[in-house]
């Protein structure tokens, strides 16, 4: 008979978000960089050293298993995010930004 084994990298906190147990980084974060930038896990591990790959791959897995709900969070941050950015008032571009170094 087989046992299975829990992974244990993953724990959810009283708001329901999953993070990489004993460390400060939401699964979420991992699963964005694979996103983003379609890293695999040890180009994720090169640029967060602070975590095993066996939490990397577990952040992974997770939101893999999750994928509807993460997405989700995903896209309502980023609606949020747009919502903010376009009531913020005095907002430079970066040409705006680039235009007003080359003059002071």
């Amino acid at each position: 008979m087989l046992t299975v084994a829990p992974i244990t990298h993953i724990k959810r906190d009283e708001r329901g978000v999953a993070w990489i147990a004993e460390t400060n980084t939401k699964v979420i974060e991992v699963a964005l960089d694979q996103i983003a930038y379609g890293w695999d896990a040890e180009e994720i591990h090169a640029a967060h050293p602070h975590l095993s790959l066996a939490q990397i791959h577990a952040a992974l897995s997770y939101y893999h298993d999750h994928k509807g709900e993460l997405d989700k969070t995903i896209q309502q941050q980023l609606d949020q995010y747009m919502r903010q950015r376009s009531n913020a008032s005095g907002q430079l571009t970066r040409a705006e930004l680039s235009a007003r170094r080359k003059t002071s």
